[in-house]
């Protein structure tokens, strides 16, 4: 089947959210890529969707957040749901281009800080991208966003992902190096008092840390003597409460 587009489409979607109404804070975000039907991956992709029905179309497009204009035909709406399968699966980053991603500075969203941070769910979400599964890929970028919306929504049908998920949340990098990222200190320990409470397991070799840029608390990286004092601290701070409104996070790298 011969493919042609007479110019770039673009539009609008909300947040990465299965619901249309999601709390989600998250601000919108533009989908510019003009796709090339030339592509055989687009044209593969393109070539999924076609048997769709306007209502199935509709539904995943629906279950992803996004909404077309009114004007918009059967046509329009599989172009869109192809381009934004395209973007989620990772098959053409930035538009096609061949760019490295850079982590961001900050997160737009708890999925997008997930998918950076949490290296195990990374993990598993590749393994949904792998298989194509579009729909698991929604419900996951869903639940990570906002979890109780989800867990209503989806925590029968959709159980045992959502149990993969807060498996791969809280699964901890086996620790084979002295060095440790923090964050969560309270900023008014001040760098002193943080490098007491982290020596007071075992001597430190190096150590650094700033103050973040959005929240009262301390990020920093140390270095123990050993592996040993590594994973003693990470066992008894991370996770825990300072009353800071998140929990410590250490992880060794």
């Amino acid at each position: 089947m011969a493919l042609s587009a007479t110019g770039a489409m673009a539009w609008t979607t909300a947040p990465m959210s299965v619901s249309r109404t999601s709390t989600s804070t998250s601000t919108s975000t533009s989908l510019p890529m003009a796709l090339d039907y030339n592509d055989p991956i687009v044209a593969e992709e393109f070539n999924a969707v076609q048997p769709l029905t306007y209502d199935e179309v509709e539904e995943e497009l629906m279950m992803s957040g996004i909404s077309g204009s009114p004007d918009m035909n059967e046509m329009d709406l599989k172009l869109m749901l192809v381009e934004y399968r395209l973007m989620l699966s990772g098959k053409l980053k930035n538009g096609g281009k061949d760019k490295k991603e850079v982590k961001p500075d900050s997160y737009s969203t708890k999925f997008e800080e997930a998918l950076w941070e949490k290296p195990f769910f990374q993990g598993t979400f590749e393994d949904l991208k792998a298989k194509g599964d579009h729909n698991s890929q929604n419900v996951a970028a869903e639940y990570l966003n906002d979890p109780e919306n989800a867990k209503v929504r989806y925590g029968k049908e959709y159980r045992r992902l959502i149990a993969d998920i807060d498996a791969a949340l809280s699964a901890k990098k086996e620790v084979t190096s002295p060095v440790v990222t923090f964050k969560g200190f309270p900023a008014n320990m001040g760098e002193m008092g943080c490098k007491m409470t982290l020596e007071a397991l075992g001597e430190i070799a190096e150590f650094e840390c700033a103050e973040d840029e959005d929240f009262p608390v301390l990020v920093g990286t140390v270095t123990f003597e050993d592996v040993e004092t590594a994973k003693k601290a990470i066992e008894q701070y991370d996770g825990m409460d300072m009353g800071m409104g998140q929990a410590l996070e250490l992880e060794s790298v």
